[in-house]
């Protein structure tokens, strides 16, 4: 007989350090659940599940729930209770991790590893928070409000850009080459494992001020009048966008929830451009185009300035190269030798076979026929 282990204790949220970026991005989805979720890029060990985890405990009586990789579409949004359907019962709804998680965090590790459907059923409750079912028979919906929290190593392969778009934020952790920085993390994570009780409560007063902040900050977005903003946040918004080569409009939304969440967090009397600059880099991270990043559309040459210089025709193909369909592969040259078929020849197109010269002074006896 086997003795249940009882789980252990998170980590502290307030005292993770090093990661600024990724704790300002996991409150922020917790403020605002319907940003569509935080995706984080970094390598290992580098606080990933470790702030995911500790954020949960913020959130009052929020549930922490983990979505394995091998988990089936049935296992993540719900499926048809066949116990219950065989007992000769109606029809009935078997919950699944979607309605687990809700009012609290779903983590995936990998997430760059799991099927497309999973994902987009993911991302589609992270931002509409409400669960939708149709198979088996079964036509349901719930809600399933949660903070979406994904992970992957950019070692091990990437998300399509239509799964990326579809994040509200995402954060990119480095290794931190600071060596004081890293004596720091090292010995509080030391202390947290000898004395994970007594450690937690020098810690547990900041703790409490931030679930208190997350609190109030949540009932500001709720209150649909609170934290105006004028023509000048949307022009930010528009021009940061605009200057990131964004496809379509998610970014501009997502950059006005994120801002607004941020205002609340800060209490704010309104949103303002300060708050757009600060949340702008996680909102266009994912989203920005390579050939964004190293300078702005409007200082691009045109069409026509490139075919001035000497160099016009490779900048054209470059920039046609860029708007090709993500995956594609250019055309290559592949040797093709032409077989002629064989075709039996018919008596009168077949012609006799050229006589072999007769060499030199060679005389040929006349034979008489019969």
């Amino acid at each position: 007989m086997t003795t249940a282990a009882p789980m252990p204790v998170p980590f502290p949220f307030a005292a993770i350090a090093g990661q600024p970026r990724l704790r300002q991005a996991l409150l922020l989805a917790a403020v605002d659940p319907a940003l569509g979720g935080v995706l984080i890029e970094g390598p290992r060990g580098t606080a990933k599940t470790t702030a995911a985890r500790a954020l949960a405990e913020l959130l009052p009586g929020a549930p922490f729930v983990t979505l394995p990789l091998g988990a089936s579409l049935e296992s993540l949004v719900g499926t048809l209770d066949l116990g219950h359907a065989l007992a000769g019962h109606e029809l009935k709804f078997a919950p699944g991790l979607l309605a687990r998680a809700h009012g609290g965090v779903l983590y995936v590790d990998e997430i760059n590893l799991l099927p497309d459907a999973l994902i987009d059923s993911l991302l589609d409750a992270a931002a509409s928070g409400v669960n939708v079912v149709e198979r088996d028979g079964i036509s349901h919906r719930h809600v399933a409000r949660f903070v979406l929290v994904g992970t992957m190593n950019p070692e091990e392969g990437t998300l399509r850009p239509q799964l990326l778009d579809r994040f509200g934020l995402c954060v990119q952790l480095r290794n931190i080459e600071d060596a004081a920085e890293r004596q720091a993390i090292v010995r509080a994570r030391l202390a947290f494992d000898a004395d994970p009780q007594g450690f937690r409560a020098r810690h547990a007063r900041e703790e409490a001020e931030l679930a208190a902040a997350l609190v109030r900050a949540r009932a500001l977005v709720a209150d649909a009048s609170a934290l105006p903003y004028g023509d000048a946040v949307h022009e930010a918004v528009g021009a940061l966008c605009i200057e990131a080569g964004v496809d379509g409009l998610r970014a501009d939304l997502v950059m006005l929830r994120s801002a607004r969440a941020l205002a609340a967090w800060e209490g704010a009397a309104a949103i303002t451009t300060d708050h757009v600059r600060q949340v702008a880099e996680a909102v266009l991270l994912h989203r920005r185009k390579p050939q964004s990043e190293g300078a702005s559309p409007a200082s691009a040459p045109t069409p026509s300035a490139r075919g001035a210089d000497a160099n016009g025709a490779a900048s054209s193909s470059a920039n046609n190269a860029s708007d090709e369909d993500w995956g594609a592969m250019p055309p290559e040259p592949v040797g093709i030798e032409r077989v002629k078929p064989l075709r039996p020849l018919i008596p009168s197109q077949q012609q006799a076979a050229p006589k072999k010269p007769e060499p030199p002074g060679h005389r040929t006896r006349w034979r008489a026929p019969g």
